[in-house]
């Protein structure tokens, strides 16, 4: 069926945006971005600095979890959930990869499910689940790389999307995270090296891991990699030695070896990756791990080719493993504390291609799962399939931003202004069923005292602004925490100050440093080179 719509997807350009995407990934991996990460036997291991500012979940008075199920690749949100109100137009568009009524099974009169996902219909009969029709942004951008970054973000412009949504949150709540840890670690991010989610301005605040089989050996082990088994040679020694230091970048394996270790699967997985990701997850939060978010990634979503046999694969593995990880919970009463919701970067086109697959589009299909839900049921309205955009694209219904809005102010407790100053402006909260289980939402607000390291003068210096007369105490860090003296130690009045962070010229070796600035007995800290 040729398409009466300009046809978006161009091979060389679709091959670079790839390319691109993975470069992100790549340089993660050699710890040439976000939180320092190498690659070693041909994995990539990320691992997070270790910060307070994650104490923001930590220590919430919720125990309440988030898990966040990523589609990697752009999910098509028709053959999702299909749209049986007007299932003559969905079946004009798509004539050969339509999923037909009796292949399907009923979430009401007007929308169905394909019956490879027929695991999800006892969550749904049992008021566990919801679906947000039309999820979106406006001025959908066609890229993964660059979509996946507004998602990641909640931002509009480019300086918006450098940051993720839960790396702001936490770097602003606790300002001091470079040189203080918390005990747990508040997320745990499985895959997708190159989101941005959990990034801030200073690092990473994820544990991370390459993939499931990473993560179990974490938790078995309390260690990534064996250091005893090695070949008896100079090789050997060198292996061992690489080895160690990746083991010690993992600050939080112990606890997440303990918890482990505490609970057990009381549900039978399949061998799929995406149901390995979800039984690590549920034991860690059935262990008491205290980790309040954690991502899990299913790739393959980029189906421009043969998308009945693809898509319906994947979804099946989505649907059990969903299945099996909620009634894991359930098997041991944590099933009320724990909200999924699926993710993706963008839905694809209605109209098929040439290739029996569907090309990147606009809005699709949002899942949720969990009994917090109170009820199962659709949110928003769906898109009209005969008024798509120009780019022959459905327009969405709900910004996905209004969807994040909820969750971190009704399901994580998370206070107002708060989740506007994350998020970047006050969206709607989306109506999802979920409410606050505590009295108080987290009273925090986000820290107005801005520093900043600038260069001149062969030396770097720190700008910073003072509201009121203040005592200001400045302190030196190499990259092991250990201090290396003040360098400055006042009473200031209200204004303006600059601050050289080597007045003494001492010569540092060339690398990272850290300042960290007490005002009034808090602490800022930020990261700085000498390049001297």
């Amino acid at each position: 069926m040729k398409s009466k719509h300009k046809n978006i997807k161009n091979t060389d350009t679709h091959d670079q945006e790839h390319a691109k995407w993975n470069r992100r990934s790549f340089l993660q991996a050699l710890g040439l971005a976000s939180s320092g990460s190498i690659l070693l036997a041909k994995t990539p291991v990320s691992a997070m600095n270790p910060t307070a500012l994650t104490q923001a979940l930590a220590e919430s008075n919720s125990d309440r979890v988030l898990v966040i199920i990523r589609l990697k690749g752009g999910n098509d949100g028709l053959n999702t959930v299909i749209p049986a109100y007007d299932y003559s137009t969905y079946s004009n568009i798509r004539p050969n990869i339509k999923i037909n009524e009796i292949s399907s099974f009923a979430l009401s009169d007007e929308f169905r499910m394909p019956d490879y996902m027929l695991d999800l219909e006892s969550l749904w009969n049992n008021d566990k689940m919801k679906v947000v029709h039309g999820v979106g942004y406006p001025n959908q951008n066609l890229s993964h790389f660059t979509s996946a970054d507004i998602w990641s973000s909640a931002g509009n412009t480019v300086e918006q999307t450098q940051t993720g949504v839960f790396g702001r949150y936490f770097e602003n709540l606790y300002p001091d995270y470079l040189l203080n840890a918390p005990a747990i670690p508040p997320a745990i991010q499985i895959g997708s090296l190159s989101n941005l989610l959990f990034t801030g301005n200073e690092a990473g605040y994820a544990f991370s891991v390459a993939n499931p089989d990473q993560l179990q050996t974490i938790a078995q082990n309390g260690v990534a990699y064996d250091v005893q088994n090695l070949p008896g040679c100079t090789y050997g020694d060198q292996l061992g030695w690489i080895r160690s230091i990746v083991n010690t970048t993992y600050t939080y394996a112990g606890v997440i070896h303990e918890a482990y270790n505490n609970a057990t699967n009381d549900a039978t997985y399949n061998n799929s990756d995406i149901s390995k990701q979800l039984a690590i997850v549920a034991r860690l939060i059935k262990g008491n791990l205290g980790t309040k978010i954690y991502m899990v990634t299913l790739d393959g979503f980029d189906t421009h080719a043969d998308e009945i046999a693809n898509h319906s694969q994947l979804m099946l593995d989505l649907s059990n493993s969903v299945n099996k990880f909620f009634a894991d919970l359930d098997s041991a009463g944590y099933g009320q504390n724990v909200l999924a919701m699926t993710i993706s970067e963008f839905g694809r086109r209605p109209e098929e291609n040439a290739s029996l697959g569907t090309d990147h589009g606009a809005a699709s299909t949002m899942m949720l799962f969990g009994e917090g839900l109170n009820g199962s049921g659709f949110v928003s309205t769906h898109p009209d399939l005969s008024n798509l955009d120009p780019n022959g694209n459905l327009q969405h219904t709900t910004d996905f931003r209004s969807v994040y809005a909820a969750i971190l102010e009704d399901w994580l407790c998370i206070d107002s202004q708060v989740v506007n100053d994350t998020l970047f402006h006050n969206y709607t909260r989306a109506e999802i069923g979920v409410a606050c289980n505590t009295a108080n939402y987290e009273d925090f607000s986000f820290n107005q005292f801005i520093h900043t390291p600038i260069y001149k003068n062969n030396s770097v210096y720190v700008q910073f602004e003072l509201k009121n007369a203040s005592s200001v105490s400045i302190e030196i860090f190499n990259v092991l925490g250990k201090t290396l003296g003040k360098v400055y130690n006042k009473r200031n009045l209200a204004g303006n100050y600059e601050v050289d962070l080597n007045p003494n010229r001492n010569k540092y070796t060339i690398g990272q440093y850290f300042y960290q600035i007490n005002v009034g007995g808090k602490k800022y800290s930020k990261s700085f080179v000498s390049v001297h």
